[in-house]
């Protein structure tokens, strides 16, 4: 039974420090995530590449099902009553919201495992050659071996970050994510290469993986937690409220639904381009080539790459949430106001450099990660620009949810759906009516519609709480100064040296407008004290002392 964690052993982390951490744990798995690709589809091939992607097509929808939302919940809920000093409260709710998550993993786990020949059969009906429903049926009783560790590792994180235990579920993340890519990469090698086994084992193993890396990231947070077992005590407080069992699971839910409605509404989006990209394209003259290769690159290979930029804001969501849940229960809407700001002003400054850099470098990752395709190349080059908007949209979308305002974060969510709807196919025939290609449209459509939520949800808060934002527009300003002078320089070097003839010329001309690029950002951003706008004026203090204390110890 897991209860209050100790503050001497294991350490909080502020919100800059906790996004920062954060973010850094998402961005190493999503490169992990992406890097493993390239080897794993050379030894697997087409073949054990779509029974790979059949095992976890099915897993997903189950996965979201015996999480949907209540490890955000917990990690609000806790940071609630930890602000509110209800220490049973919070060890209580999180005792309950562990059961309810064990239960429905354990009953996902069931169905996926006992129906898996049904599900094989959906998936591939009775299509002939390629792999078999037998094969597509051990996949995904494989794959729902995780379901009974992923539930639990889940619900435990969204504690830890919930208490502000950032780095600590954060290393959780990272070691998830390196023991499943090592075991991937050596354990369809070792079968395929040298004892020559059949493909399917290699993707078994592969598969296998996903359930390994969860129980050592959980195994490692378990181990936090028995390390630091004499700093769990409760103190008994007197004046704590008394709330039945059954009205917090009730709360536990009530805070988990507009969360799961955020993640099934972000989600439609895909679905929206699924429905209409190859559609309309088609008919305005594209080959069925060009529209699978745009819904392609929009849902599947150029969301890959965009996630290294969203990892920004996924980070600075995971700090933001337990900080923004904290300050509204004390009703502190300055120090909400000032967390939101500081929020987007990391965002600008990581995720606009960052998108525009990418866009400028397309084809050289383009050709790293999937071979060149001139095509997917350009749409690219114009998604990865949409980022930066949506990086904005999911912080704000999240932080106003973790101020409990429901309505506003779903009917936003609700008002940015049913416009991507209306405009994704007049925007593509727009575009091609003024002699630019079609293929463009979704990007420019979330573009657009991301761009006003962001705007509602702004005017919203600064209307209902008052929330001001004068401080963004000299760090914006700042921001827009140095990013000209880079694109200047990279443009410059453009000329002198592009190349991505190759995956080698492809490496080196990133490595050299990376460096060109960063280096000349970071300078003038120092120069026009661009950090101190955005982390303070004592940030690099802080840091010294934290090296100096780490020597003298």
């Amino acid at each position: 039974m897991l209860i209050t964690i100790g503050r001497d052993c294991l350490k909080r982390n502020n919100f800059i420090n906790g996004a920062f951490i954060a973010t850094l744990g998402i961005v190493v798995c999503k490169i992990l995530g992406l890097v493993y690709v390239i080897p794993l589809y050379k030894i697997i091939g087409s073949q054990g590449g779509a029974l790979y992607s059949y095992a976890y097509s099915i897993y997903a929808v189950f996965l979201n099902l015996s999480t949907a939302g209540i490890p955000t919940a917990i990690s609000k809920i806790v940071s609630e009553y930890n602000a509110l000093h209800q220490e049973k409260l919070q060890k209580r709710a999180f005792d309950i919201a562990s059961k309810l998550l064990n239960i429905v993993g354990i009953l996902s786990f069931i169905i996926l495992f006992i129906f898996s020949d049904y599900f094989a059969h959906l998936i591939i009906g009775g299509t002939e050659g390629g792999n078999s429903v037998a094969d597509v049926s051990i996949a995904i009783k494989i794959v729902s071996l995780a379901l009974l560790v992923v539930p639990k590792l889940s619900i435990l994180r969204g504690y830890f970050q919930g208490n502000k235990f950032i780095t600590y579920s954060s290393v959780s993340t990272v070691i998830e994510q390196l023991v499943r890519v090592l075991l991937i990469i050596v354990g369809s090698y070792v079968s395929v290469k040298v004892f020559h086994l059949p493909i399917n084992i290699a993707v078994y193993i592969s598969i296998l993986a996903a359930t390994i890396g969860a129980l050592a990231s959980y195994l490692y947070l378990k181990f936090k937690i028995k390390r630091n077992k004499q700093e769990f005590e409760i103190q008994e407080i007197n004046n704590e409220h008394v709330i039945d069992n059954k009205k917090l699971l009730k709360k536990i839910l009530l805070y988990a639904l507009p969360f799961v409605l955020i993640s099934l509404l972000r989600s439609a989006y895909s679905v929206v381009d699924t429905f209409t990209v190859v559609k309309t394209l088609t008919s305005l003259g594209y080959t069925t080539d060009v529209a699978e290769t745009t819904i392609g690159v929009f849902n599947t290979w150029g969301s890959k790459l965009n996630m290294i930029v969203v990892s920004i804001s996924l980070g600075l969501i995971t700090s933001l949430i337990p900080e923004i849940t904290g300050s509204y229960a004390k009703k502190e809407f300055k120090n909400i106001n000032y967390k939101i700001n500081q929020s987007i002003k990391v965002l600008l400054f990581t995720t606009i450099p960052m998108a525009i850099g990418i866009s400028l470098l397309a084809s050289p990752i383009w050709t790293i990660f999937y071979g060149y395709d001139v095509v997917s190349v350009n749409i690219f080059s114009i998604y990865i620009l949409q980022v930066i908007i949506y990086s904005l949209y999911i912080t704000l979308i999240n932080a106003v949810q973790a101020m409990n305002e429901t309505k506003i974060s779903l009917g936003v969510l609700c008002i940015s759906f049913l416009l991507k709807v209306a405009l994704n196919i007049p925007i593509m025939r727009f575009l091609y009516y003024i002699n630019i290609d079609a293929y463009y449209g979704p990007a420019v459509t979330n573009a657009i519609v991301e761009f006003l939520s962001v705007m509602i949800i702004l005017i919203v808060l600064k209307k209902k709480y008052n929330f001001k934002y004068k401080e963004l527009f000299t760090p914006l300003l700042k921001i827009i100064v140095c990013l000209t002078v880079m694109l200047s320089v990279l443009w410059g070097l453009k000329y002198i040296y592009y190349s991505f003839n190759g995956i080698v010329q492809s490496v080196i001309t990133i490595i050299l407008f990376t460096i060109v690029g960063g280096l000349i950002y970071m300078l003038l951003s120092f120069r026009l004290k661009l950090i101190n706008d955005i982390f303070g004026s004592n940030f690099f203090d802080k840091i010294r002392q934290k090296f100096s204390r780490k020597n003298k110890n």
